[in-house]
């Protein structure tokens, strides 16, 4: 089999219409840098080192006239004393992949990049190199709509893997080349993105990549990009029955063309077994990992093919025409086009890290945004996606498959370690509530609003999030005005309390009083600050089941009603000033069986048990 191999242009032509598309029907004002890579790179793998010259053509789509730009250089972090090493080694809960290892780097096992030389349409510039950032005073200022061509010769050496880049992992894979190149920082309305690598998440810009590796030939690469020259290549990605024309000497040139991403990511090893599977009306996948005696890869090709099939039709169209997932990294990392995870996992924890970081590729890799700044936009909905994915391949076994996000919620609000999601992802105080938040709350973020505004309702605003915001770096607010358009309801109330403080849901059914006139009274009270909608059933010893709903003002109106709850009764607004709130049943008490508050489980409760009559002994 072939990685795709065919004129570019239809694919050109449809990433084009859909980017202009998306920007025509962008906010006003919208717009966005553009860079456009060429780079060729010669490989050492005795010396685990690479010559690289580069050629950038830089967009300043900007209203701004810029006098310097920056530059990533990532490979920077892996040397002892780097942030990354000190942020590490102090930080309460350090990652144990990289916990004192960077400090413990011998000069031939650190990571560098080396700028030998830096221009600007032809005039030489200087630059200051601090860490991770090289900052560069331009020899003519940019100005706004106009083009700049950047060449660099440089240097570098590929660091022993500690955290997610690097040479020799714990796998055996040779290369695992991410973040590995100087890679042109992000300038948007907000500014300069020069955030130093210290070990989170990246941001980029949008751009069209074309890159030559030449490295020894017993090497077979996958990543980023599509091949352009399989029949010079061969190690079975030539077309059927063509013969093969290696060019002559010890090394191949692997050509790759990506057109409109963010970040380019490949990786080598000489024992790579290859596979390809082809998902109907969608992507090419390609499948690259050492050999495997367990059988999980060949059985997780056939389930990834129905998983961007599933993927597809509920959160929007993968555009490009191929994706790979390859065996590399520490754990598992997504790069646009391609995703690094490491084997030797039970089959469902496999399946389980190679669709999360696949999916990735909807919100890192087409919607882009900061997630160094919004790591639960990606994260989160990531995270949301997989679970989601996961249970539709087991036929929707889970009537909840995020239920356990608010299991993992209450443990961080229980040890008091809470940090609001606005805060930058390399400034939560400990990797564990980096992890909740992000992954977790950014996910439970998601089943919130599917709880308050409707299935139907949300499963179009997801849609229609992707499709118009795709390739735009959308941000928090975008995203919930696409919710309120598609919904009819203010929601960004919401959004400010879930995002900007640490509010937690809490609701009890406090008492029932004795009945009134053959009625009862069911007192509630709203426990935890943070105001939300609620779903009551209540169910009478007869059988008989009854709906009620208590909207919340600041909603200014409600979600239709859900499967099953066609007859519930809309009670007045619950305002978030009022801490209680009286709800009269035609019921009389005795004759009450049970009252539950949200019986689907999708509100985030923090402690559902109090939320339940009969009185659970639990209850807390």
């Amino acid at each position: 089999m072939q990685f795709i191999h065919r004129p570019l242009q239809s694919l050109s032509i449809f990433i084009t219409l859909f980017f202009a598309f998306n920007i025509a029907h962008a906010q006003h004002g919208y717009w966005q840098q553009h860079v456009s890579y060429q780079m060729e790179i010669d490989m050492d793998v005795e010396k685990h080192q690479f010559s690289g010259k580069q050629k950038i053509v830089y967009t300043n789509n900007s209203p701004d006239t810029l006098t310097k730009v920056f530059y990533h250089l990532f490979f920077n972090a892996f040397k002892p004393g780097s942030m990354m090493d000190v942020r590490s080694r102090t930080i309460p809960d350090a990652d144990s992949r990289v916990a004192d290892r960077i400090s413990k780097l011998k000069p031939e096992e650190e990571g560098f990049h080396i700028v030998k030389k830096l221009s600007q349409d032809g005039k030489d510039l200087t630059f200051h190199i601090q860490g991770t950032i090289l900052e560069v005073k331009l020899a003519t200022p940019i100005l706004p709509g106009a083009k700049a061509e950047f060449m660099m010769d440089f240097y570098s050496q590929v660091p022993l893997q500690v955290r997610r880049s690097g040479r020799n992992n714990a796998q055996g894979i040779d290369y695992s080349m991410t973040q590995w190149y100087p890679k042109l920082a992000e300038y948007d309305y907000e500014g300069w993105h020069a955030d130093p690598y210290v070990g989170r998440e990246f941001y980029g810009v949008w751009g069209d990549f074309d890159v030559k590796i030449s490295i020894d030939k017993k090497y077979v690469l996958g990543g980023t990009g599509y091949l352009q020259n399989p029949n010079e290549i061969g190690h079975g990605y030539a077309t059927p029955n063509v013969e093969v024309k290696q060019p002559l000497g010890e090394k191949l040139t692997w050509h790759f063309v990506a057109p409109q991403v963010h970040d380019f990511a490949w990786a080598a090893d000489p024992d790579y077994i290859h596979d390809v599977k082809q998902v109907p009306n969608g992507p090419t996948l390609h499948f690259l990992y050492q050999p495997d005696t367990t059988g999980h890869w060949a059985r997780l090709e056939n389930e990834m093919v129905e998983a961007f099939h599933i993927m597809n039709n509920k959160f929007g169209k993968y555009p490009y025409k191929q994706f790979s997932t390859i065996q590399g990294g520490d754990g598992g990392m997504e790069y646009p086009m391609a995703t690094l995870i490491t084997s030797g996992r039970t089959y469902g924890g496999l399946l389980s890290v190679t669709i999360h970081e696949a999916f990735h590729n909807w919100y890192y890799g087409v919607l882009a945004t900061n997630e160094s700044k919004y790591p639960w936009m990606d994260e989160g909905f990531t995270s949301y996606a997989q679970d989601y994915v996961l249970n539709a391949l087991r036929e929707y076994e889970n009537p909840n498959p995020h239920a356990g996000d608010i299991t993992r919620m209450a443990e961080l609000h229980a040890n008091n370690l809470q940090e609001p999601l606005s805060t930058h992802a390399d400034h939560f105080s400990t990797n564990y509530c980096y992890g909740i938040s992000s992954y977790v709350k950014g996910s439970a973020f998601l089943m919130q609003l599917e709880y308050m505004v409707g299935k139907e309702a949300f499963w179009k605003g997801m849609k229609r999030y992707f499709n118009e915001w795709g390739f735009k770096h959308p941000t928090p607010n975008d995203f919930i005005r696409v919710m309120e358009k598609t919904s009819g309801l203010e929601l960004n109330w919401f959004m400010d309390l879930w995002v900007g403080t640490t509010q937690h849901i809490d609701y009890s059914i406090d008492d029932l009083e004795k009945e009134k006139k053959g009625k009862t009274i069911v007192e509630l009270k709203r426990v935890g600050p943070f105001p939300m909608p609620l779903d009551i059933k209540v169910v009478d010893k007869d059988g008989n089941t009854y709906w009620y709903y208590i909207p919340v003002g600041l909603m200014r109106g409600e979600k239709p009603a859900d499967e099953g709850q066609e007859s519930r009764i809309i009670l007045p607004d619950w305002e978030w000033t009022n801490p209680t709130y009286s709800i009269e049943l035609d019921i009389k008490k005795r004759k009450i069986e049970s009252i539950v508050i949200d019986p689907s489980t999708r509100l985030a409760d923090l402690n559902s048990l109090n939320g339940i009559y009969p009185f659970p002994k639990e209850r807390k």
